[in-house]
């Protein structure tokens, strides 16, 4: 007999989704603001550390951690190949979206179109992971509120992009990755909103088993831990740049 399941969520863990996704979006501005060197050519490296920030930690962490925060009265657990390849697709799309945009990043129809698709990136891993959660029953979809969902992905990486080229100083950075971070939860919990889950078992507490599949207690340990690993690389490749910088310039200024 189908039966809606009763859910809630809890309010630490959301805030600890807006968090990741804050200090993704922190990360990936800095990185970006480091693509366009002054030869004109881009930096692959910062390229790739910008997608990995704002895919992985901002959008996927954030997107998992923010699964967390839901609680069900049925028994769930994740596919570990949905959940891998949501990543893969997250950190490629941000990738090639910041790739493109930075070849001109005053160019509205460039940042638009590198918007377009990294908002779509995001919309593929959100529902990707949704259908990486299972349970013994499915998911009733709500297809305005999904419709919302994607509106407002493709809006906010648009955004995203814009600022990652435009904001220069510290304080401009701190603001705009705060919106990007609040931008981001937005279309998750909205495309959160879309699903209904629905049981089709009476063994209500009975947890789906099958090939990779890992229980929904043990994955926010791996998502934290990949996601500070991520940061931690990807700030320390920051900072080496940034004094790597500062000391060439003072040795600049010293010879002359």
């Amino acid at each position: 007999m189908n039966s809606a399941v009763i859910s809630s969520f809890d309010t630490s863990m959301v805030l600890l989704s807006i968090a990741f996704s804050i200090v993704g979006s922190f990360v990936a501005l800095t990185a970006a603001g480091r693509i366009n060197q002054t030869d004109g050519s881009l930096n692959r490296g910062n390229i790739v550390s910008a997608g990995l920030a704002l895919g992985g930690v901002g959008v996927w962490s954030m997107h998992f951690v923010g699964m967390q925060a839901l609680t069900m009265d049925v028994g769930s657990s994740y596919s570990l190949v949905e959940t891998v390849v949501s990543l893969v697709a997250a950190v490629v799309g941000a990738s090639l979206a910041f790739a493109y945009a930075a070849k001109a990043p005053k160019q509205l129809s460039r940042i638009m179109l590198a918007g377009f698709l990294l908002g779509l990136g995001v919309v593929v891993m959100h529902y990707l992971g949704m259908y990486g959660l299972k349970i013994n029953g499915y998911i009733q979809w709500d297809y305005v509120y999904v419709a919302a969902s994607v509106a407002i992905a493709v809006v906010a990486a648009t955004a995203a992009l814009w600022l990652a080229f435009n904001s220069n100083s510290l304080a401009k950075r701190a603001g705009a990755a705060v919106v990007m971070g609040a931008a981001v939860c937005s279309m998750h919990y909205i495309g959160m909103a879309a699903a209904d889950f629905i049981c089709t078992t009476e063994s209500r507490d009975a947890i789906p088993q099958g090939w990779g599949y890992i229980s929904r207690f043990t994955l926010p340990s791996l998502v934290i831990v990949i996601t500070l690993l991520m940061i931690t690389m990807i700030s320390l490749d920051q900072f080496y740049q940034y004094t790597a910088t500062k000391f060439g310039a003072r040795k600049r200024s010293s010879a002359l």
